[in-house]
């Protein structure tokens, strides 16, 4: 009997989220219910100024804790469990042998030591939005889009490890995501899924042809030899080895899926799931994504669709830089010391008084931008402060200033043929707790958002990869009706906030190019 087979009399999958500073687990059951979940923080490093690292081997003991966590609520967890599924933050670079041992710390998203070198790697004449034509012109016929300008995609920090760290680029036997880590330790099967294939813009993403590229690898100067195996996000990578079993208390043998990158992930867990649909992010970062039934890109606003791990379907990214970062960036700026969880930015944010029109602007490039510029030398801005402003003022402000940024972003997406921006919009994410930040967004967006499950969108999307992989249901996409009959905290557009962003926005149109500027 195959082990999908047996796990058909099983009726839990184990689904783990990694994101920046911590992994959400839960144990999810045939209907999609969460009969427990468990949260395990882990350490994030800032080695030198733009450089951003963590130690894989703490994701693992993370998922270990949260493993065991899940038992301590399920007794007979390892009896009912059918699966394990990851789902991860993504443009991460994990540099292993060939037992999958990291040889350095993890690059991950956050780190743009390499965007200088992502210039110069894009760049030369002729040039259109950066890009040196003939460059861009092969990047976008073939993979759909093209590496960032900041340094943040995987092909940038290949080639910074490559020139600056030769003994470990020589000792690499594979480069690898986050989410394909992982599944190496715990299979140890070396596997990526599109989504994070497509974003080392060494894949072939046009239809009937999905594979790594040999000629945009060579513009790379960049071995496919060292990258991983493309599978579906549904398949079964492997079963868990007996030494990961052992580490995590699980079944030598369980099937572990495939799954996807956290963007990809929380798009299904999302439930938008029909071709046009959006919905909304705001977690660390923020992002607008939905799928659509072709490939969609824009060069010049620095957003597309890249394949997706399941079936190679189209998914637009539109990813910004600070969400969740800015709202504890100011609750440190204004002496809040509780910590920057959901719970106390949530208490903070509870009592900060009504927005005022004379309040002062903010624009949230604290770490530079993406969409619809990217360039990481942009940074955070408060204009129109004056003595009156308290602490409070300042609070509003970040609130409001993540929404208009993201309305910003919104203006460009909005455009794409087939966008459905006549439905209400799911909003995921730690900040969807937060009902000041939802209300100004819906006032900026000028359309209904709906609050569903917001932090465990990407556990529960997860679940669904691995449901429709072990049969629970017949595709993806099929989960969909049960996803979205979630109950739903709605917040509908007010006159008054509409009013109130739309003047800001104007304001806040009128300075931008000139705060353009002033980093470049």
């Amino acid at each position: 009997m195959s082990e999908q087979a047996k796990a058909q009399g099983r009726d839990l999958v184990i689904a783990a989220d990694f994101g920046t500073s911590g992994v959400k687990l839960a144990a999810v059951d045939r209907k999609l219910a969460i009969i427990a979940s468990e949260v395990v923080s882990y350490p994030l490093s800032f080695p030198a100024a733009g450089q951003a690292e963590q130690h894989p081997q703490d994701w693992w003991d993370a998922l270990g804790s949260g493993i065991a966590g899940l038992a301590a609520r399920i007794g007979n967890l390892g009896e009912r469990c059918a699966a394990l599924v990851f789902s991860a933050q993504m443009c991460g670079l994990v540099c292993t042998n060939r037992d999958a041992a990291p040889l350095r710390p993890a690059i991950i998203w956050l780190d743009k030591r390499a965007g200088t070198l992502s210039r110069r790697m894009n760049g030369g004449f002729p040039s259109i939005a950066g890009y040196r034509l003939d460059k861009l012109l092969a990047w976008t016929r073939v993979a759909n889009g093209a590496p960032s300008h900041n340094g943040m995609d995987p092909p940038a920090k290949m080639l910074w490890v490559k020139q600056n760290e030769p003994e470990i680029w020589a000792a690499s036997h594979k480069l690898l995501d986050v989410k394909d880590w992982l599944l190496a330790r715990a299979t140890g099967r070396f596997t990526t899924t599109a989504d994070s294939a497509n974003l080392t813009w060494m894949m072939d993403t046009r239809p009937g042809r999905e594979g790594w590229s040999p000629n945009l690898a060579g513009r790379l100067g960049l071995p496919l030899d060292k990258l991983p195996e493309i599978v579906d996000g549904t398949s079964i990578v492997g079963g868990l080895t007996a030494s990961a079993a052992v580490e995590l208390g699980l079944a030598p043998g369980l099937p572990v899926i495939a799954g996807a990158g956290d963007v990809n992930a929380a798009a299904i867990g999302s439930g938008a799931m029909a071709d046009g649909e959006l919905h909304a992010y705001a977690g660390t970062s923020a992002w607008l994504s939905g799928f659509f039934p072709s490939r969609r890109i824009d060069i010049f606003h620095s957003y597309g669709t890249i394949a997706s791990s399941v079936g190679f379907r189209p998914l637009l990214i539109a990813t910004q830089e600070s969400a969740g970062t800015a709202f504890a960036w100011a609750a440190r700026l204004t002496g809040e010391t509780a910590g920057d969880s959901d719970a106390a930015l949530g208490a903070l944010y509870e009592d900060i008084g009504e927005p005022s029109e004379s309040d002062p602007v903010f624009v949230p490039w604290l770490a530079g931008e993406r969409v619809p510029v990217d360039d990481d030398r942009l940074r955070g801005v408060f204009y129109g402060l004056s003595v009156q402003h308290d602490r409070n003022a300042l609070l509003r402000a970040v609130l409001e200033g993540v929404a208009l940024n993201m309305r910003w972003a919104m203006s460009k997406v909005a455009r794409q043929k087939g966008v459905r921006n006549d439905l209400p919009m799911p909003l995921v994410g730690g900040a969807a707790v937060n009902p000041h930040f939802v209300q100004s967004l819906a006032d900026a967006l000028k359309r209904r958002i709906e609050v569903r499950e917001p932090r465990n969108a990407g556990v529960l999307g997860a679940a669904v990869i691995a449901g429709a992989g072990l049969g629970w249901f017949k595709s993806v996409e099929a989960a969909a009706p049960v996803l979205s009959a979630l109950p739903a905290r709605s917040y509908d557009p007010q006159p008054a906030g509409m009013a109130r962003l739309d003047s800001r926005y104007r304001a806040l149109d009128r300075q931008r190019s000139r705060l353009l500027k002033l980093y470049r």
